[in-house]
C-alpha cells in the first residue's frame, strides 16, 4: 500500500507486490496502565506502555507514570486481556443495552472500569463474580450500584492484572508532590497583582 506521506512519496521507494510478513513477536506488547494517585482513591487508567513482559511493562509504567506524580498503587494488563463494551452517546447508558446473563460455568473475578465521559480515562468501580464478559456486564449491572451514565465499560480478569502489592508501597515513598511542576506553584496572580498594586501607588 502507498504512503501518503508526501516526505515518503519523494523517496521513490520500491513498491511491494505484497505485504511483508511479520514474524511472531516481532513488535512488543502493548500494555495498560491504570494508577492510584492516593489512598482510597479509584484506581485508573492512565496511558500504555510497550513492553516484552508484564513485569518490563510494570518498570517501564513505573518510570512514565509514576516518576512525576503521586502515586500510591499500579496495575498491568495486556490490552489484549481487556474487554471493551460498546460505546453509547448523549445520555445512553452502556447498561441500558445489557440483559441479564445467568452462567453455571466456573466463576472468576474481574475488575470493571467505567467511562463516565467521552476522552476522559475509565475509573475502577469494583469487582464481579463472573464466568465470561457478557455474564459480568450482567453481574456489574446488577451489583454496582451506579448513578453516573455509563458510555463504555472495560472489564478485565483479576488473574491477568498485574498490581502492585501492600509491600511495595515503599516504592512510591521515594516521589513527594513535585508542585515545582505546576505553574500554580509560582504563585503567578499573586506577583501580578503585586506589580498591578506598585504601578498603581507610584
Amino acid at each position: 500500500m502507498d504512503s501518503l506521506d508526501p516526505r515518503i512519496q519523494r523517496l521513490n521507494f520500491p513498491k511491494w507486490e505484497k505485504d511483508l510478513e511479520k514474524n511472531h513477536l516481532d513488535q512488543l506488547e502493548t500494555y495498560e496502565v491504570f494508577v492510584q494517585t492516593k489512598e482510597g482513591k479509584p484506581y485508573q487508567h492512565e496511558g500504555v506502555v510497550h513492553a516484552s513482559n508484564s513485569d518490563m511493562a510494570f518498570l517501564f509504567a513505573k518510570e512514565q507514570f509514576g516518576r512525576r506524580y503521586t502515586c500510591t498503587g499500579m496495575w498491568i494488563a495486556r490490552s489484549s486481556d481487556v474487554s471493551v463494551s460498546q460505546t453509547t452517546e448523549a445520555d445512553k447508558s452502556v447498561y441500558d443495552f445489557v440483559e441479564a446473563s445467568a452462567n453455571s460455568d466456573q466463576l472468576e473475578s474481574c475488575e470493571v472500569f467505567h467511562l463516565y465521559k467521552r476522552g476522559k480515562q475509565h475509573r475502577h468501580v469494583g469487582a464481579v463474580q463472573a464466568a465470561n464478559y457478557e455474564h459480568a456486564l450482567s453481574e456489574s449491572k446488577k451489583t454496582i450500584d451506579e448513578q453516573k451514565t455509563v458510555y463504555n465499560v472495560w472489564v478485565i480478569k483479576s488473574s491477568d492484572l498485574l498490581k502492585s502489592a501492600e509491600e511495595d508501597k515503599v516504592i512510591w515513598s521515594t516521589l513527594p508532590e513535585k508542585q515545582f511542576r505546576d505553574a500554580i506553584a509560582y504563585k503567578g496572580a499573586d506577583k501580578i497583582k503585586e506589580f498591578k498594586e506598585k504601578q498603581a501607588n507610584s
